[in-house]
């Protein structure tokens, strides 16, 4: 069996066009991302899977292995379900799904997704971190609550649990974007139909859920730093540039 780190990267971004090749720092947005997640010890190796020849052709003057996947991709997953294709992956073997705009994400966390993911009859593994009730207000927030053995019950952007009386502390968690699963399993979720929740939130683990497969979520100190917006990239670029 063999545990390949995934990155799903493409070209377009609303928000901030041709983010991962932005390289203010000296290095493309996605070049850091896979530095960082290299630092797993669980994984065999690491792989860029992109709409986009330029990012292909970035991949190749860093050293990092690159597949060219179609244009058509509805989400990360079914580009993830393609790469897993042309890699030849086995069905036992685990992928590791790593946002291309997550470039802080430690190995350490992409290591704790699949031991997760090993640890029980789960479908998907994946990771949070606290927050406060102002951050869970936060509609580009993610939230995530679990029940006591780490079951995922329900993603959303709104803030939940949603403290009604306000006379007991509620602890709200971020979800981090990262997700390990086996190659069976991916081909299986690419091929479900969109479900009603996951087309009202835009969160695409809700049709897992939906179509009744299970998560597990481990809890990580790992606070993040997503990047969506030219703002987030000025901050992590000055956040960087010290070690450079």
């Amino acid at each position: 069996m063999s545990i390949i780190a995934i990155v799903p990267a493409r070209y377009g971004s609303t928000r901030l066009p041709g983010k991962a090749l932005l390289s203010k720092t000296g290095k493309p947005l996605i070049r850091h991302v896979v530095e960082s997640i290299s630092t797993a010890k669980l994984v065999d190796e690491v792989v860029i899977a992109t709409d986009d020849q330029r990012i292909i052709n970035a991949a190749g003057e860093f050293g990092a292995k690159a597949v060219l996947t179609g244009s058509d991709c509805r989400t990360g997953t079914d580009r993830i379900a393609q790469a897993a294709k042309i890699l030849a992956l086995d069905d036992t073997d685990i992928v590791v799904n790593v946002q291309a705009d997550e470039p802080e994400m430690p190995g350490r966390c992409v290591d704790r997704c699949v031991e997760l993911l090993s640890s029980g009859h789960w479908h998907i593994a994946t990771l949070c971190t606290k927050i406060t009730p102002a951050e869970a207000a936060l509609p580009n927030m993610t939230k995530v609550v679990f029940a006591k053995d780490g079951t995922a019950m329900y993603f959303s952007r709104a803030c939940i649990p949603f403290d009604r009386d306000h006379n007991q502390p509620v602890q709200h968690y971020l979800h981090h974007g990262i997700y390990a699963y086996h190659v069976g399993f991916i081909k299986l979720f690419a091929k479900l139909d969109s479900t009603p929740a996951e087309e009202a939130e835009k969160l695409e683990q809700l049709r897992a859920i939906e179509h009744g497969y299970k998560i597990i979520v481990g809890v990580t100190d790992y606070r993040g730093a997503r990047i969506d917006t030219p703002q987030e990239y000025e901050e992590f670029a000055k956040r960087v540039a010290p070690s450079r």
